[in-house]
């Protein structure tokens, strides 16, 4: 049997919340979905040895192709195309997105079915991940890779994205990085009840104060040049507040994507950012409820399988 098979899977814009909670593996994030995506084009090949895969670097994704082949009860591999919009290094799950959406391509490949929850299994063991594969707010122990609460959704943001230049290697950060106090980790638990609480009602402003708390709570240990500045200058336009990659390198004014007044305030909020900061702003919109989650629509026409196979063979 050989096929070939699409994936995408979104990615985020930092995170709403990320800290440590009490206890023994409180380590969590919660994710801020963005209408960015990663999408992956697989070609099975049942007498291949491996899998083959460009970029050539991204190497786990290539790991993560076998792990779900032989999930599916199948030997060889295949040729795997990653591609996408979403750059790496910044904080904006971009290496989780490309593993999602492997996962979910050679599925597609080969006619098997993986849940969340299956991929979620696959991913584990390959490097530490963001929640990407459920299709909702989720609150994540990314170093575990393991769900630890479904949260829902919120109507849909605008950010105002600033970049601070460079790169932050997740797996690196995550290894220096100095374990919070006592008194962070009950700040962070108190946290992520505001957000369990602002995610069901919808509560716009409140998920901004609690990505504002996490982003200076964060600054704390790895100052962030730019966030004093993104700070006056949401409060100056009325924005909700400020969220931050907490590995990576971009940070971003939130204000309500469906306001009518947020058009101006995102002009007024880049024209200010240009003023006071070297580098360029850049607009995003985080997912809501209306939007299709899967990103179906950046692969095309569903069930075009012989294009990708052309596509992927000609890697």
């Amino acid at each position: 049997m050989a096929g070939a098979g699409r994936g995408s899977a979104f990615g985020t814009f930092g995170e709403l919340l990320q800290g440590v909670l009490p206890g023994a593996g409180g380590h969590f994030m919660v994710t801020l979905p963005l209408a960015r995506w990663s999408t992956a084009e697989f070609a099975y090949e049942p007498s291949a040895a491996g899998v083959r895969v460009a970029p050539a670097h991204k190497h786990r994704a290539a790991r993560l192709a076998v792990r779900a082949l032989r999930a599916a009860g199948l030997d060889g591999g295949g040729r795997l195309r990653l591609g996408g919009e979403l750059p790496e290094g910044k904080g904006m799950a971009s290496s989780s997105a490309d593993l999602v959406a492997t996962a979910r391509a050679v599925a597609d490949a080969v006619g098997a079915r993986f849940g969340p929850a299956d991929v979620e299994a696959l991913l584990r063991g390959v490097e530490p991940t963001d929640g990407v594969m459920y299709d909702e707010i989720v609150a994540f122990g990314h170093r575990e890779v393991r769900l630890r609460e479904r949260l829902g959704t919120v109507p849909a943001m605008t950010v105002v994205g600033y970049d601070e230049g460079g790169t932050v290697d997740t797996i690196v950060r995550n290894r220096a990085a100095a374990a919070p106090g006592a008194d962070d980790r009950r700040e962070y638990a108190l946290l992520l009840d505001r957000t369990r609480e602002a995610v069901r009602a919808a509560d716009l402003p409140a998920l901004g104060r609690v990505a504002t708390r996490s982003a200076e709570l964060h600054a704390r240990r790895h100052p962030r040049p730019a966030l004093p500045v993104l700070l006056r200058v949401c409060w100056d336009v009325g924005g909700l507040g400020v969220a931050c990659a907490h590995s990576g390198t971009v940070l971003g004014i939130l204000l309500p994507h469906d306001d009518p007044a947020t058009p101006a305030k995102a002009a007024a909020a880049q024209s200010a950012c240009a003023v006071a900061l070297p580098g360029p702003t850049r607009l995003h919109r985080t997912l809501g409820p209306a939007d299709d989650w899967t990103g179906a629509g950046v692969l095309g026409v569903p069930g075009q399988r012989a294009a990708a196979l052309a596509r992927a063979e000609a890697t």
